[in-house]
């Protein structure tokens, strides 16, 4: 009877003492296991360093250093600017002289074109007068134009009779003095001659 009723007892005491082991062993995992959980959330929220992006230290300039360079910067650019200026007189200089030598030169144009037709209108009227009083003289007694053209010069009565029909020409020289007739004839003569040999 006291074997049986111990039975129960020890068996109570075997699985305490089970209890017990498994609940230190289910708290020790707990503790390792919030500490490497702690260690890798330590790990992931660190900040990633790059070896890469890691560069020598620059040694800034000091004060005096900088302004130095500030200045010479700022003196460069004020002569930039000077020079822009002073390009851009010159350009607007160089324009206005441009403009005005072409006023100049269309000016010039338009008044040798005016000088040429106010030539060519005087040599039309000039050839036109020349031409009246030829006919004129010859249509007057060969006596009377005799006597006009022993008062001329006998370069210029050579050009009117030189324009004049060869026997009515003939017929006022005729009336001449030998003398004048003969100036006349070496004028109209010489003139042929030159005519011949521009035209060879």
């Amino acid at each position: 009877m006291t074997k049986v009723r111990n039975a129960p007892l020890r068996r109570r005491r075997g699985r305490g003492t089970l209890s017990i082991i498994a609940g230190l062993l289910i708290a020790s995992g707990a503790i390792r296991l919030g500490m490497h959980a702690g260690t890798a959330f330590a790990f992931q929220s660190a900040p990633k360093i790059d070896v890469a992006e890691i560069k020598e230290p620059q040694v800034c300039p000091d004060n005096a250093e900088l302004e130095e360079v500030i200045h010479a910067l700022t003196r460069r650019e004020e002569e930039v600017s000077a020079q822009e200026v002073e390009i851009a007189r010159q350009m607007e200089a160089l324009e206005i002289q441009q403009a005005e030598a072409e006023a100049k030169i269309a000016a010039m144009k338009a008044e040798d074109e005016k000088l040429r037709a106010t030539m060519a209108a005087a040599a039309t009227a000039a050839e036109d007068d020349v031409s009246q009083l030829t006919k004129v003289y010859a249509n007057m007694k060969p006596k009377q134009a005799a006597g006009l053209f022993e008062e001329m010069d006998p370069e210029f009565a050579a050009g009117f009779l030189a324009r004049m029909a060869p026997d009515a020409a003939a017929q006022v020289m005729a009336g001449m003095t030998p003398k004048s007739a003969y100036a006349i004839s070496v004028v109209i003569a010489g003139r042929n001659l030159g005519a011949g040999a521009a035209d060879q």
